[in-house]
């Protein structure tokens, strides 16, 4: 599985979301000085996260962007899902955007990538955003700051 810059801005924005969550509404602009991404970008970015249904925004002098749904219900594997696609370490080996491939009835690496899937998933489908905050809450990460 590989991370872009989209995925891993769309994690990182959701997890601030989650640790501001009881202060209300959270500016596009705090957002994008805490997680160092590009407002431009973000401004995209977020209406990708609104679209798929996992931030609401709030217009006006008050307004801002916030969680669409608790923390807890979003898994990485379903944000990543969203912005990269799959998951999975080659597409012969996918269930999202599977691609067959001549040598896949002999292949010999194919039940290696299935496992890396395996694998890869059994991680990012149990871990959800509420994890993630509750180690940068705790102070569990060092060095991160929200």
């Amino acid at each position: 599985m590989r991370i872009s810059f989209k995925g891993d801005y769309a994690l990182k924005t959701l997890l601030d979301l989650a640790v501001k969550a009881n202060a209300g509404p959270v500016k596009i602009s705090d957002i994008a000085k805490r997680q160092d991404i590009p407002l431009k970008y973000l401004e995209q970015l977020l209406l990708q996260l609104k679209g798929a249904g996992f931030v609401k925004s709030k217009r006006g002098q008050d307004g801002g962007y916030f969680l669409a749904r608790i923390a807890a219900s979003i898994t990485l594997g379903e944000v990543i899902r969203v912005m990269e696609g799959f998951t999975s370490p080659i597409t012969c080996v996918s269930r999202s955007c599977f691609s067959r491939c001549a040598d896949e009835k002999k292949c010999p690496f194919r039940s290696t990538w299935e496992k890396v899937r395996d694998s890869v998933n059994a991680i990012v489908d149990t871990t959800t955003i509420e994890d993630i905050a509750g180690k940068v809450v705790n102070g569990d990460e060092e060095d991160y700051s929200i």
